[in-house]
C-alpha cells in the first residue's frame, strides 16, 4: 500500500488556545496546501479526530496533517534507473547525477530522465510522490541534485533559494590558462534572439553573477572552482566563455570536443538547512570518471 506524506506536531504552552488555523500558518502550511488538503481528501486531525481550522488547541494536543495524494503527470512514467542515493530521509533526497542524464523529459529525451527515475524509486519503496526537482542541471553537467519529496516540502526549500541559502559549489575544465588566481563575473544573461536554448551575456538579461577560483593550471585547461550568487540558465558556461574561456566539450558555447564530447562540468557541493530538523546540510559528491582522468592525464 502507498503511504501518503504526514506531519505531526505535539502542541507547546505558547500555543495554549490558538486556533489550529494561526498553529498551522506558523509551520509554514500554506493556504494554498489547506485548500489541497479540504478538498483533495486531505485530513487535519487532533488528537486523532478530524476536525477544521477554527479548532481551538490546548497544550499537549497532537496535531496531524495527512497531505492529498500526489500522482505523476500523465505523460511521467516511472521507470526501473538506478539512482546514486547520497542522502535520503521522509522528506528529502540528494542525488549524484550522471553526465547524459536529463534532470526532467524533453522532446529529445522523452525516457531516461532523473524525473522518470523518482517517480519509478517511488513507486518501489511505496510513497505516493511525484517528482519535486528543487536544483536542476544540465543533461552533460554531472552532480548533486536535491530533490524534495513533497510538494510542501518543495515549498519550504524554495523559500530557502529565494533568500539565497540553498549555495551550489561546482567544479570545471575551462580552456586556456586563466591568469587570475579568482575572480567574479559579473554580467547579465538573455536569451539569443535567434535560439531558444542558447543564453548570452546582453544587456537586457537577467542580473547574474558567477565567482571562481583557480584550482590548478594545466597545458591546455584551468581547473576551477565555481559559486553562483544567481541562478540563471546556462549561467557559469555562459559566463566562462564570455571571458575566453569556455567550457572544455561545451560545443554551445565554443568549447573544444576532442577530449571530452559533454561540458567538463561537476556539482560537487551543496549546503542548506533541513527545513524540518534545522540541521546544516552539506553533501559532497567526488568527480566523475571522465573528468578525473582528463585532470590525472595532464598532471
Amino acid at each position: 500500500m502507498q503511504s501518503r506524506f504526514q506531519l505531526h506536531w505535539i502542541v507547546e504552552q505558547g500555543y495554549a488556545g490558538s486556533l489550529l488555523k494561526e498553529f498551522l500558518k506558523e509551520k509554514e502550511i500554506s493556504r494554498t496546501a489547506l485548500t489541497d488538503i479540504k478538498f483533495n481528501s486531505g485530513k487535519i486531525l487532533v488528537n486523532d479526530k478530524e476536525v477544521n481550522v477554527r479548532f481551538r488547541l490546548c497544550h499537549g494536543d497532537k496535531v496531524t496533517i495527512i497531505f492529498p495524494p500526489e500522482n505523476p503527470s500523465e505523460g511521467l512514467k516511472g521507470e526501473n534507473i538506478p539512482l546514486d542515493i547520497l542522502f535520503e530521509d521522509e522528506f528529502l533526497l540528494v542525488i549524484n547525477k550522471p553526465p547524459g542524464m536529463s534532470t526532467i523529459p524533453s522532446r529529445e529525451h522523452p525516457s531516461g530522465s532523473l524525473a522518470n527515475a523518482l517517480v519509478g524509486y517511488y513507486h518501489k519503496i511505496g510513497i505516493e510522490a511525484t517528482s519535486h526537482i528543487v536544483t536542476r542541471l544540465d543533461r552533460d553537467t554531472s552532480g548533486l541534485v536535491l530533490i524534495a519529496k513533497h510538494r510542501h516540502v518543495h515549498h519550504l526549500i524554495s523559500k530557502q533559494q529565494q533568500r539565497g541559502m540553498v549555495k551550489r559549489i561546482y567544479e570545471a575544465l575551462a580552456q586556456g590558462r586563466i591568469e587570475q588566481q579568482k575572480g567574479t563575473i559579473e554580467h547579465p544573461i538573455g536569451r539569443r534572439d535567434d535560439s531558444i536554448i542558447e543564453r548570452e551575456v546582453r544587456s537586457d538579461g537577467q542580473y547574474a553573477c558567477t565567482h571562481f577560483n583557480v584550482i590548478g593550471r594545466h597545458k591546455d585547461f584551468t581547473h576551477v572552482e565555481l559559486q553562483l550568487e544567481t541562478g540563471r540558465t546556462h549561467q557559469i558556461r555562459v559566463h566562462m566563455s564570455f571571458i575566453g574561456h569556455p567550457l572544455v566539450g561545451d560545443d554551445l558555447y565554443g568549447g573544444d570536443t576532442a577530449i571530452i564530447e559533454r561540458q567538463a562540468l561537476h556539482c560537487k557541493s551543496i549546503k542548506f538547512t533541513h527545513p524540518f530538523t534545522r540541521q546544516e546540510m552539506i553533501l559532497l559528491a567526488p568527480l566523475p570518471t571522465d573528468l578525473d582522468c582528463i585532470i590525472k592525464a595532464d598532471s
